[in-house]
């Protein structure tokens, strides 16, 4: 998958990990699904670098949601102070 499908995969990755994360977010959609868009980068790159998955394996897809999900908290921790 190219690099415009990940940004685009990271979409739906920020949508997902959005309504996945408890707890109330003060940040906006568009901060919300631009962290899908990075953390989807990252697992996706950074998983098939350390030989987790393969392009266009699910779990690929699962590591975004996760990735997004880490950095919503992260960002909402950083938010707060």
């Amino acid at each position: 998958m190219g690099i415009i499908g990940t940004i685009f995969i990271g979409l739906i990755v920020g949508l997902i990990a959005r309504f996945l994360k408890p707890g109330d977010d003060s940040m906006g959609w568009i901060l919300t699904i631009l962290l899908g868009i990075g953390g989807s980068l990252v697992a996706t790159y950074g998983g098939q670098a350390l030989g987790i998955y393969r392009a266009g394996e699910g779990a690929g897809f699962i590591g975004a949601v996760v990735g997004a999900i880490i950095l919503l908290v992260v960002v909402g921790l950083i938010r707060r102070k």
